[in-house]
Protein backbone atom coordinates (compact mmCIF):
# COMPACT_ATOMS: atom_id res chain seq x y z
CA UNK A 1 0.00 0.00 0.00
CA UNK A 2 1.12 3.64 -0.29
CA UNK A 3 3.49 4.95 2.12
CA UNK A 4 1.22 7.48 3.53
CA UNK A 5 -2.26 5.23 3.55
CA UNK A 6 0.03 2.88 5.82
CA UNK A 7 1.10 5.55 8.04
CA UNK A 8 -1.89 6.49 8.54
CA UNK A 9 -3.19 3.46 9.02
CA UNK A 10 -0.39 2.60 11.71
CA UNK A 11 -0.93 5.72 13.70
CA UNK A 12 -5.01 5.37 14.05
CA UNK A 13 -4.15 1.85 16.22
CA UNK A 14 -1.97 0.99 19.42
CA UNK A 15 -2.22 -1.39 21.55
CA UNK A 16 -3.94 -0.67 25.13
CA UNK A 17 -3.62 -3.67 26.75
CA UNK A 18 -1.35 -6.49 27.15
CA UNK A 19 -3.05 -9.12 25.77
CA UNK A 20 -0.63 -10.60 22.60
CA UNK A 21 -2.63 -8.77 19.82
CA UNK A 22 -0.34 -6.76 17.91
CA UNK A 23 -2.91 -4.30 16.48
CA UNK A 24 -0.77 -2.57 14.32
CA UNK A 25 0.19 -5.81 11.67
CA UNK A 26 -3.86 -6.80 12.76
CA UNK A 27 -4.69 -3.01 11.72
CA UNK A 28 -2.42 -3.29 8.25
CA UNK A 29 -3.59 -6.84 7.19
CA UNK A 30 -7.08 -5.21 7.73
CA UNK A 31 -6.67 -2.26 4.77
CA UNK A 32 -6.49 -5.23 2.02
CA UNK A 33 -8.15 -7.87 3.49
CA UNK A 34 -11.16 -7.68 0.93
CA UNK A 35 -14.42 -6.28 0.30
CA UNK A 36 -16.13 -7.07 2.61
CA UNK A 37 -17.28 -9.46 5.68
CA UNK A 38 -19.40 -12.47 7.23
CA UNK A 39 -19.63 -14.61 10.50
CA UNK A 40 -20.25 -17.94 9.40
CA UNK A 41 -20.72 -21.15 11.75
CA UNK A 42 -20.13 -24.26 11.32
CA UNK A 43 -21.68 -26.84 13.74
CA UNK A 44 -22.16 -23.92 15.96
CA UNK A 45 -18.59 -22.42 15.90
CA UNK A 46 -17.96 -19.13 14.39
CA UNK A 47 -15.04 -19.84 11.73
CA UNK A 48 -14.13 -16.50 9.33
CA UNK A 49 -13.73 -16.17 6.45
CA UNK A 50 -12.89 -12.83 4.21
CA UNK A 51 -15.28 -12.83 1.03
CA UNK A 52 -12.53 -10.97 -0.65
CA UNK A 53 -12.82 -11.03 -5.08
CA UNK A 54 -10.70 -14.28 -5.23
CA UNK A 55 -12.04 -16.51 -2.40
CA UNK A 56 -15.72 -15.03 -2.68
CA UNK A 57 -16.73 -18.39 -4.24
CA UNK A 58 -15.91 -20.25 -1.60
CA UNK A 59 -17.30 -18.09 1.19
CA UNK A 60 -20.51 -19.99 1.70
CA UNK A 61 -18.77 -23.43 1.98
CA UNK A 62 -19.29 -25.94 4.87
CA UNK A 63 -20.91 -23.63 6.99
CA UNK A 64 -24.14 -23.97 8.79
CA UNK A 65 -25.19 -20.47 8.20
CA UNK A 66 -23.88 -16.84 8.33
CA UNK A 67 -25.14 -13.28 9.35
CA UNK A 68 -22.85 -10.33 8.77
CA UNK A 69 -22.55 -7.01 11.38
CA UNK A 70 -23.12 -3.13 10.87
CA UNK A 71 -22.59 -0.68 13.06
CA UNK A 72 -22.89 3.30 13.92
CA UNK A 73 -25.07 4.53 10.91
CA UNK A 74 -25.70 7.79 12.49
CA UNK A 75 -28.12 8.61 9.74
CA UNK A 76 -28.79 12.40 9.57
CA UNK A 77 -25.08 13.14 10.52
CA UNK A 78 -23.69 15.73 8.01
CA UNK A 79 -20.62 17.39 9.49
CA UNK A 80 -17.05 17.93 7.76
CA UNK A 81 -15.60 14.05 8.42
CA UNK A 82 -18.73 12.40 6.58
CA UNK A 83 -20.88 14.67 4.52
CA UNK A 84 -23.25 11.63 3.12
CA UNK A 85 -23.18 9.06 5.63
CA UNK A 86 -26.53 7.58 3.96
CA UNK A 87 -23.81 7.40 0.90
CA UNK A 88 -21.72 5.12 3.00
CA UNK A 89 -23.88 2.98 4.18
CA UNK A 90 -25.24 2.21 0.96
CA UNK A 91 -21.90 0.89 0.39
CA UNK A 92 -21.83 -1.40 3.13
CA UNK A 93 -25.19 -2.54 1.97
CA UNK A 94 -23.94 -2.77 -1.77
CA UNK A 95 -21.23 -4.95 -0.43
CA UNK A 96 -23.17 -7.41 1.86
CA UNK A 97 -25.38 -8.03 -1.43
CA UNK A 98 -22.60 -8.76 -3.32
CA UNK A 99 -21.68 -11.99 -1.45
CA UNK A 100 -21.91 -14.85 -3.04
CA UNK A 101 -24.30 -16.62 -0.35
CA UNK A 102 -27.00 -14.64 1.27
CA UNK A 103 -26.48 -14.44 4.71
CA UNK A 104 -29.38 -15.55 7.28
CA UNK A 105 -29.88 -11.91 8.76
CA UNK A 106 -27.68 -9.01 9.50
CA UNK A 107 -27.11 -7.44 12.96
CA UNK A 108 -27.19 -3.86 13.28
CA UNK A 109 -25.22 -2.54 16.77
CA UNK A 110 -26.75 0.42 17.42
CA UNK A 111 -26.72 4.42 17.02
CA UNK A 112 -28.77 3.47 13.53
CA UNK A 113 -29.89 7.62 13.80
CA UNK A 114 -27.86 10.90 14.71
CA UNK A 115 -30.71 12.63 16.51
CA UNK A 116 -33.68 9.56 16.52
CA UNK A 117 -36.01 11.73 14.32
CA UNK A 118 -38.41 9.85 12.01
CA UNK A 119 -37.03 11.22 8.82
CA UNK A 120 -33.28 9.86 9.91
CA UNK A 121 -34.99 5.97 10.63
CA UNK A 122 -36.94 6.59 7.57
CA UNK A 123 -33.75 7.01 5.78
CA UNK A 124 -32.29 4.27 7.55
CA UNK A 125 -35.08 2.09 6.50
CA UNK A 126 -34.98 3.15 2.80
CA UNK A 127 -31.17 1.37 2.50
CA UNK A 128 -31.60 -1.34 4.44
CA UNK A 129 -34.86 -2.42 2.84
CA UNK A 130 -32.75 -3.17 -0.29
CA UNK A 131 -30.03 -5.91 1.44
CA UNK A 132 -30.00 -8.87 0.41
CA UNK A 133 -30.68 -10.67 3.88
CA UNK A 134 -34.37 -9.93 5.29
CA UNK A 135 -34.26 -10.15 8.47
CA UNK A 136 -32.69 -7.54 10.16
CA UNK A 137 -31.78 -7.57 14.23
CA UNK A 138 -31.48 -4.51 16.06
CA UNK A 139 -29.97 -3.22 19.58
CA UNK A 140 -30.28 0.69 20.15
CA UNK A 141 -27.01 3.04 20.58
CA UNK A 142 -27.17 6.12 22.43
CA UNK A 143 -28.39 8.66 19.44
CA UNK A 144 -31.44 6.58 19.11
CA UNK A 145 -32.47 7.56 22.25
CA UNK A 146 -32.06 11.25 22.29
CA UNK A 147 -35.07 12.95 21.53
CA UNK A 148 -37.77 10.45 23.24
CA UNK A 149 -35.91 7.69 25.40
CA UNK A 150 -36.09 5.33 22.58
CA UNK A 151 -39.73 5.25 22.24
CA UNK A 152 -39.64 6.04 18.27
CA UNK A 153 -36.84 3.23 18.37
CA UNK A 154 -39.10 1.12 20.14
CA UNK A 155 -42.01 1.85 17.73
CA UNK A 156 -40.21 0.62 14.65
CA UNK A 157 -37.72 -2.11 16.16
CA UNK A 158 -38.28 -2.64 19.50
CA UNK A 159 -41.45 -5.20 19.10
CA UNK A 160 -41.54 -7.79 21.07
CA UNK A 161 -38.61 -6.71 22.96
CA UNK A 162 -38.51 -6.43 26.50
CA UNK A 163 -37.97 -3.52 28.63
CA UNK A 164 -35.92 -1.01 26.53
CA UNK A 165 -35.45 -3.58 24.01
CA UNK A 166 -33.55 -6.14 25.23
CA UNK A 167 -34.45 -9.79 23.69
CA UNK A 168 -33.12 -13.25 22.75
CA UNK A 169 -33.20 -15.39 19.79
CA UNK A 170 -31.83 -18.85 18.78
CA UNK A 171 -30.87 -19.84 14.88
CA UNK A 172 -29.75 -23.38 14.52
CA UNK A 173 -28.19 -24.14 17.71
CA UNK A 174 -26.74 -20.71 18.44
CA UNK A 175 -28.32 -18.81 21.07
CA UNK A 176 -28.15 -14.79 20.50
CA UNK A 177 -28.78 -12.22 22.82
CA UNK A 178 -29.26 -8.29 22.38
CA UNK A 179 -28.53 -6.36 25.11
CA UNK A 180 -28.95 -2.66 26.23
CA UNK A 181 -26.48 -0.69 27.63
CA UNK A 182 -27.28 3.02 26.54
CA UNK A 183 -30.78 3.72 28.29
CA UNK A 184 -29.13 4.74 31.66
CA UNK A 185 -25.40 6.10 31.02
CA UNK A 186 -23.32 6.67 33.89
CA UNK A 187 -20.74 9.54 34.67
CA UNK A 188 -19.15 10.21 31.68
CA UNK A 189 -20.94 8.30 29.39
CA UNK A 190 -20.31 4.43 30.54
CA UNK A 191 -23.33 1.95 29.55
CA UNK A 192 -25.32 0.26 31.89
CA UNK A 193 -27.16 -2.99 31.83
CA UNK A 194 -29.38 -1.99 35.20
CA UNK A 195 -30.89 -4.84 37.50
CA UNK A 196 -33.84 -5.61 35.93
CA UNK A 197 -32.01 -6.63 32.70
CA UNK A 198 -29.51 -8.46 34.32
CA UNK A 199 -32.19 -10.70 35.98
CA UNK A 200 -33.85 -10.85 32.48
CA UNK A 201 -30.66 -12.40 31.08
CA UNK A 202 -29.50 -14.03 33.85
CA UNK A 203 -32.81 -16.15 33.78
CA UNK A 204 -32.63 -15.84 29.87
CA UNK A 205 -29.40 -18.20 30.29
CA UNK A 206 -30.63 -20.79 32.51
CA UNK A 207 -31.75 -24.15 31.75
CA UNK A 208 -29.52 -24.25 28.34
CA UNK A 209 -26.38 -26.47 28.26
CA UNK A 210 -22.85 -25.44 28.05
CA UNK A 211 -22.23 -26.12 24.78
CA UNK A 212 -24.56 -24.24 23.60
CA UNK A 213 -22.48 -21.22 21.24
CA UNK A 214 -23.58 -17.80 23.08
CA UNK A 215 -23.42 -14.70 20.72
CA UNK A 216 -23.77 -11.10 22.68
CA UNK A 217 -24.65 -7.94 20.95
CA UNK A 218 -25.15 -4.57 22.35
CA UNK A 219 -23.85 -1.23 21.79
CA UNK A 220 -21.43 0.32 23.97
CA UNK A 221 -18.54 -2.48 24.71
CA UNK A 222 -19.15 -4.99 27.56
CA UNK A 223 -15.59 -4.64 28.52
CA UNK A 224 -14.01 -1.36 29.58
CA UNK A 225 -11.45 0.02 26.88
CA UNK A 226 -11.27 3.57 28.02
CA UNK A 227 -13.26 5.00 31.03
CA UNK A 228 -12.56 8.40 30.55
CA UNK A 229 -14.20 8.61 27.57
CA UNK A 230 -17.41 6.23 28.52
CA UNK A 231 -16.13 3.79 26.55
CA UNK A 232 -17.09 0.56 28.50
CA UNK A 233 -19.82 -0.86 30.77
CA UNK A 234 -20.04 -0.45 34.91
CA UNK A 235 -22.18 -3.35 35.12
CA UNK A 236 -20.70 -5.92 32.37
CA UNK A 237 -18.97 -8.46 35.00
CA UNK A 238 -22.28 -8.93 36.56
CA UNK A 239 -23.59 -9.70 32.95
CA UNK A 240 -20.36 -11.50 32.08
CA UNK A 241 -20.29 -13.89 34.94
CA UNK A 242 -23.26 -15.59 33.39
CA UNK A 243 -21.77 -16.78 30.70
CA UNK A 244 -18.80 -18.45 31.97
CA UNK A 245 -19.81 -21.75 32.21
CA UNK A 246 -20.65 -21.54 28.23
CA UNK A 247 -17.64 -23.33 26.10
CA UNK A 248 -17.99 -20.62 23.13
CA UNK A 249 -19.32 -16.76 24.17
CA UNK A 250 -18.76 -13.89 21.37
CA UNK A 251 -19.14 -10.69 21.99
CA UNK A 252 -20.12 -7.92 19.64
CA UNK A 253 -20.23 -4.29 19.91
CA UNK A 254 -20.27 -1.22 18.07
CA UNK A 255 -19.81 2.47 19.57
CA UNK A 256 -15.97 3.23 19.22
CA UNK A 257 -16.19 3.05 15.31
CA UNK A 258 -12.97 1.27 15.27
CA UNK A 259 -11.66 -2.53 15.74
CA UNK A 260 -11.02 -3.30 19.03
CA UNK A 261 -10.73 -7.08 20.32
CA UNK A 262 -9.66 -8.99 23.09
CA UNK A 263 -10.10 -12.67 24.83
CA UNK A 264 -10.73 -13.49 27.95
CA UNK A 265 -10.82 -17.02 28.80
CA UNK A 266 -13.28 -18.78 26.50
CA UNK A 267 -15.13 -15.42 25.95
CA UNK A 268 -14.10 -13.37 22.95
CA UNK A 269 -14.89 -9.44 22.42
CA UNK A 270 -14.95 -7.39 19.54
CA UNK A 271 -15.61 -4.07 18.26
CA UNK A 272 -16.85 -2.98 14.77
CA UNK A 273 -15.78 0.26 12.65
CA UNK A 274 -18.64 2.82 12.25
CA UNK A 275 -20.60 2.66 8.44
CA UNK A 276 -20.65 6.63 8.88
CA UNK A 277 -17.21 8.17 10.43
CA UNK A 278 -14.07 6.95 12.50
CA UNK A 279 -13.07 7.89 15.78
CA UNK A 280 -9.96 8.47 17.25
CA UNK A 281 -8.01 5.88 19.48
CA UNK A 282 -8.70 6.36 23.24
CA UNK A 283 -6.29 8.78 24.59
CA UNK A 284 -4.82 10.50 21.22
CA UNK A 285 -7.25 13.09 21.23
CA UNK A 286 -8.82 15.52 24.17
CA UNK A 287 -12.16 13.24 23.83
CA UNK A 288 -14.14 10.90 21.49
CA UNK A 289 -16.06 12.27 18.21
CA UNK A 290 -16.30 12.21 14.92
CA UNK A 291 -12.81 12.42 13.09
CA UNK A 292 -12.01 14.25 9.77
CA UNK A 293 -9.28 12.49 7.76
CA UNK A 294 -9.04 13.13 4.11
CA UNK A 295 -11.52 12.27 1.78
CA UNK A 296 -9.68 9.62 0.29
CA UNK A 297 -8.66 7.85 3.08
CA UNK A 298 -12.58 7.83 4.41
CA UNK A 299 -13.52 4.42 3.01
CA UNK A 300 -10.59 3.00 4.66
CA UNK A 301 -11.60 3.65 8.00
CA UNK A 302 -15.41 2.66 7.71
CA UNK A 303 -16.74 -1.20 7.58
CA UNK A 304 -18.31 -3.94 8.26
CA UNK A 305 -17.40 -6.85 10.63
CA UNK A 306 -16.34 -10.60 10.61
CA UNK A 307 -15.18 -12.07 13.56
CA UNK A 308 -13.71 -15.40 14.08
CA UNK A 309 -12.45 -17.52 16.72
CA UNK A 310 -11.35 -21.21 17.39
CA UNK A 311 -12.37 -22.88 20.61
CA UNK A 312 -9.94 -24.47 22.94
CA UNK A 313 -7.86 -21.63 24.08
CA UNK A 314 -6.34 -20.87 21.11
CA UNK A 315 -6.39 -17.43 19.45
CA UNK A 316 -9.09 -15.17 18.02
CA UNK A 317 -8.72 -14.70 14.33
CA UNK A 318 -10.26 -11.68 13.09
CA UNK A 319 -10.53 -10.01 9.72
CA UNK A 320 -11.82 -6.75 8.99
CA UNK A 321 -12.14 -4.97 6.03
CA UNK A 322 -13.27 -1.27 5.39
CA UNK A 323 -15.37 -0.33 2.80
CA UNK A 324 -12.63 0.74 0.25
CA UNK A 325 -10.80 -1.96 0.52
CA UNK A 326 -9.19 -3.95 -2.47
CA UNK A 327 -6.45 -6.41 -3.10
CA UNK A 328 -5.59 -9.67 -3.07
CA UNK A 329 -7.86 -12.32 -1.24
CA UNK A 330 -7.84 -13.53 2.31
CA UNK A 331 -8.29 -15.68 4.56
CA UNK A 332 -8.73 -15.41 8.39
CA UNK A 333 -7.38 -19.02 9.82
CA UNK A 334 -4.33 -17.68 11.33
CA UNK A 335 -3.92 -15.66 15.00
CA UNK A 336 -4.41 -11.46 15.01
CA UNK A 337 -1.99 -9.44 13.04
CA UNK A 338 -1.21 -12.55 10.72
CA UNK A 339 -1.40 -10.93 7.63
Amino acid sequence: MPEKKQDFIDQKLQDLNNDGVDRRGFLKCMAWAGTGLVWTLSGGIPVSRAFAKNSAKDAGKGSDFSFVQISDSHIGFNKPANPDVTATLQTAINKINAMPHTPDFIIHTGDLSQLSKPSEFDTLDQVLKGASAKQIYFVPGEHDMLSDNGEQYLERYGKGTKGNGWYSFDHQGVHFVGLVNVANLKAGGMGSLGHEQLEWFEDDLKGRSASTPIVLFAHIPLWTIYPDWGWGTDDSEQALSYVKRFGSVTVLNGHIHQIMQKIEGKVSFHTAMSTAFPQPAPGTAPSAGPMKVPAEQLQQVLGITDVSYLVSGKSLAIVDSPLGASGPSASANGGPGGS
